[in-house]
């Protein structure tokens, strides 16, 4: 009861000044692109209430994409943007409302989530959640224990043509198709680096409820398809071309929806980050994201065995 009533007292203060959000990582353009949309009133796409004040350095030595990239983001962040860099995540907490985990390695963050937690701040942990089911698991389950609002999401889910395609009245929905990039990174399960985006789309037009999955990998391309309870289906197409559309198709009783193309705007997005942690609720609930991190790992272990049916309920 005591968690609960700060978390409501935060959030109504919260509500009347500016939310000061610290960083963790900055080895991903996620990292400069969300300051600017909450520290520019001047952006087209500029979200008010929220402003990012402070960050950790963090980047990963083994990823070519992560440690080439970390010096120029984090001199963008203090020159442009007047960031102040804390030397640790206990140091940066004591000076603001809310963090965001930002580094692009899944791995460390269940460490980066730790200090956040135990400092009983909201947080948000970029993609994707973790670099493991089983740390996925338990940073669901230290929020829980300890009563503070974690989430984790993809832009894709709140794309506006995402919005519109989902308001579409076709009955009640009985299949989907996604397909979007699926890159690989070695260190990495297949579908967590890159795929987790095509992938949570799938699971914004189905939700919960995949019980069994199947995969069929080639070089190029990646096909999983998954069961759902009731006898929905839902099919995931990774891409690994230089051409990396992504989109949704949605079929139901009364019909299909189609979203629509070229829509990659972050702001939608960063306002669901504010909204959450100005109210402590997170607008997608963790047990559908674990599932979804289970089905990622299903696939991979369908594609070990040649393809076979994979149950969710087996992977660990």
């Amino acid at each position: 009861m005591k968690t609960i009533a700060l978390l409501l007292a935060f959030a109504l203060s919260s509500t009347a000044a500016e939310i000061r959000i610290g960083l963790v990582g900055c080895d991903t353009s996620h990292a400069t692109a969300f300051t600017q949309i909450l520290n520019d009133p001047a952006a087209k796409n500029h979200v008010a209430g929220a402003k990012v004040v402070a960050a950790v350095k963090a980047s990963s030595p083994d990823i070519e994409s992560s440690f080439n990239r970390v010096e120029g983001y984090i001199k963008e962040l203090q020159e442009k943007w007047g960031v102040k860099i804390y030397d640790s995540i206990e140091a940066m907490c004591a000076d603001v409302d809310a963090v965001l985990i930002e580094s692009v390695d899944g791995r460390p963050h269940l460490a980066q989530a730790r200090p956040v937690i135990a400092a009983k701040k909201p947080l948000f942990i970029d993609k994707p959640l973790a670099g493991s089911l089983a740390d996925a698991r338990e940073i669901a389950r230290l929020a829980k224990e300890s009563g503070v609002p974690v989430w984790t999401g993809s832009a894709y889910r709140w794309y506006g043509s995402m919005r519109t395609m989902m308001a579409t009245d076709i009955g009640e929905i009985r299949g989907a198709i996604s397909y979007g990039p699926a890159h690989l990174e070695q260190s990495h399960p297949d579908f967590y680096w890159y795929g987790v985006h095509p992938t949570e789309a799938l699971y914004t037009a189905l939700g919960k409820g995949c019980e069994s999955v199947t995969r069929t990998k080639t070089a190029d391309t990646d096909v999983v398809v998954g069961l759902w309870s009731g006898g929905r289906t839902g099919t995931l197409v990774g891409l690994r071309t230089k051409s990396l559309p992504n989109k949704v198709t949605i079929f139901g009783s009364k019909g299909f929806a189609e979203q629509k193309s070229g829509d990659h705007d972050y702001a939608p997005l960063v306002a669901e980050i504010v909204k959450f942690i100005q109210t402590g609720k997170a607008p997608v609930e963790m047990e559908e994201t674990l599932e979804m991190f289970a089905f990622m790992s299903a696939a991979d272990e369908s594609a070990k065995r040649g393809g076979a049916p994979v149950k969710l309920s087996e992977v660990k």
